[in-house]
């Protein structure tokens, strides 16, 4: 007991001040609980072309401040068998950051989660899907009912900036401006046309004028015209499509830097925290 007269010793002061930061650190450790708002899972292979590593890897440093600064939690895994009931009921929102699950029962838990009302985001090449090649179309439900897209049809290249247009206003395209310049990415034409689709909302359209788009050297992968959706959502389901996610690499002299980030773009980054709080917030 200390007395009117007596000065605390040092002592006394450590084990005060060690008092109070435990006090603080659980106060802040309890009130980062209270305010986490939703759970997102990102799934992702990070193993075939360097583009698609190095988007991974931004992605996989970007997300976290992102989450951190919006009061949601992001974890991520390369080991799809996480994709099963089990583990996804914790979560709120599921991110495809490059790939897609292979086996059956991954599969089957995924299709499930989403048909309960799970969230999800599927970036790039998650959608790719090629006859004769490593991702062959051999998943109709999700390939055409879910993506809606369909096989693979063609890129462009170089990996280029766009400019993108709003087609429907949605929670994702909120206080987005009529048309912005994107990122630089590879853009992707799908087999089944979307606009025939009744169950997809196209969000996001290459605009008229980033045409000519992409450099070549293949005279195929330079578009001059057409009707290019790049963001769009299945109403029967609470998802996103996103074609970015494809950073521009220096092949050429084999030193494969990364000349371009996905998320060093303001206005792309502001619509991909619209979706994550739009599908994190909303109820199953």
């Amino acid at each position: 007991m200390l007395f009117s007269n007596q000065k605390p010793t040092t002592a006394f002061k450590k084990i005060l001040l060690a008092v109070l930061l435990f006090i603080s650190f659980s106060s802040f450790s309890q009130t980062n609980k209270k305010h986490t708002k939703f759970k997102v899972i990102a799934f992702y292979t990070a193993q075939n072309d360097q583009a698609h590593i190095s988007y991974v890897h931004e992605a996989n440093k970007y997300f976290p401040k992102l989450a951190a600064e919006n009061h949601f939690q992001y974890d991520s895994t390369s080991n799809w068998d996480n994709l099963n009931a089990t583990f996804l009921a914790k979560y709120q929102v599921v991110l495809f950051l490059d790939t897609r699950p292979e086996k059956k029962e991954q599969r089957e838990a995924f299709q499930k989660y989403m048909k309960n009302g799970g969230g999800f985001i599927g970036f790039h090449f998650s959608a790719f899907a090629l006859k004769n090649s490593s991702y062959p179309q051999d998943w109709n439900w999700y390939h055409n009912t879910f993506l809606g897209s369909g096989e693979y049809g063609s890129n462009t290249w170089r990996p280029t900036s766009a400019v993108l247009r709003v087609e429907n206003q949605h929670a994702v395209t909120k206080n987005l401006p009529k048309t912005f310049t994107s990122a630089p990415n590879e853009w992707y034409r799908w087999s089944n046309d979307l606009t025939k689709n009744p169950d997809i909302e196209i969000l996001l359209a290459i605009d008229e004028s980033s045409f000519p788009l992409g450099t070549g050297p293949k005279a195929h992968e330079i578009w001059h015209n057409g009707y290019y959706p790049v963001v769009w959502t299945n109403k029967k389901y609470k998802m996103l499509y996103v074609n970015m996610g494809h950073n521009d690499i220096d092949y050429e002299h084999g030193t494969n830097k990364t000349l371009s980030f996905t998320f060093e773009n303001k206005i792309q980054n502001d619509l991909i925290l619209n979706a994550l709080l739009w599908l994190g917030n909303s109820r199953k």
